[in-house]
């Protein structure tokens, strides 16, 4: 079982019980003690879960509503028809010879396959939208190095990052959407949206509607640093008046009408 699913495991099991002990855990996940204390101080330096003495405990009265990333591999089949209308949509707003940012996550990833054969510059540190448009596309790539985090599938190096790099629009998706802004629940992904909006010209934020329901705990970025906001028609008034209300401008992209 690899670290994101062993995460998860440990997540679940913290829905059903208050305390996991180290012990318990090992076999839970089938690892070792020393894999397991490693785990728990990864999920207690996120935020989703607390440390304590012989074992880990759930964040009190909070854990239940925090949703946890799924692998890219299965992400990137849920929802499909509104990632690839949103996507679709998405495409109208690029301009042909621009530079653009696009992050990691399943949507950028429809986004991307959608522009592969664009005349524009694409700047990217998600593997597999490198690859894939290093094999089927014909834009410009330009990838991000460093260490390799498999989940979510970046290439990270915080001493790497150009601070005089400079991008048309940033393209950008989010584990969830409130008022307060882009949320997300993994650090690095955090620190990556922080990075590139401050680079930017423009964010540009790509989220089906299912996002406007989630909280995760962290808040990438204000709603106000989002120029505008491309979803699908599942959005509910509530969350149309909530943009309205922050001044970010809506593209709907309807599922129905396949481009």
């Amino acid at each position: 079982m690899d670290e994101h699913r062993r995460h998860q495991a440990v997540l679940e099991a913290l829905r059903e019980r208050p305390f996991l002990s180290v012990n318990e855990l090992t076999t839970l996940v089938d690892a070792s003690a020393a894999t397991v204390r490693r785990d728990i101080e990864k999920l207690a330096a996120a935020g989703l879960a607390t440390r304590v003495y012989g074992g880990v405990t759930a964040l009190e009265g909070a854990l239940q509503s925090r949703p946890v990333a799924l692998p890219f591999a299965d992400n990137r089949d849920i929802a499909v028809d509104a990632k690839r209308a949103i996507a679709a949509a998405a495409c109208d707003l690029v301009r042909d010879g621009s530079q653009i940012v696009v992050h990691a996550g399943s949507t950028c990833f429809h986004f991307g396959v959608r522009i592969a054969d664009r005349n524009v510059r694409v700047t990217t540190h998600s593997m597999p939208l490198a690859a894939y448009l290093g094999e089927h596309g014909t834009c410009q790539v330009t990838v991000g190095g460093g260490d390799l985090h498999r989940e979510p599938g970046l290439l990270y190096d915080p001493s790497g990052l150009d601070t005089e790099f400079f991008a048309q629009q940033f393209f950008v998706g989010a584990l969830g959407v409130s008022a307060k802004g882009i949320l997300e629940s993994h650090p690095l992904l955090v620190k990556f949206v922080q990075h590139f909006a401050d680079r930017a010209n423009e964010v540009v934020l790509l989220v089906d509607s299912r996002k406007f329901e989630e909280r995760p705990p962290s808040v990438a970025l204000p709603l106000w640093r989002v120029a505008r906001i491309v979803t699908d028609s599942g959005l509910d008034d509530a969350h149309r008046q909530m943009i309205e209300d922050a001044g970010v401008q809506l593209t709907i992209a309807d599922p129905e009408v396949r481009p």
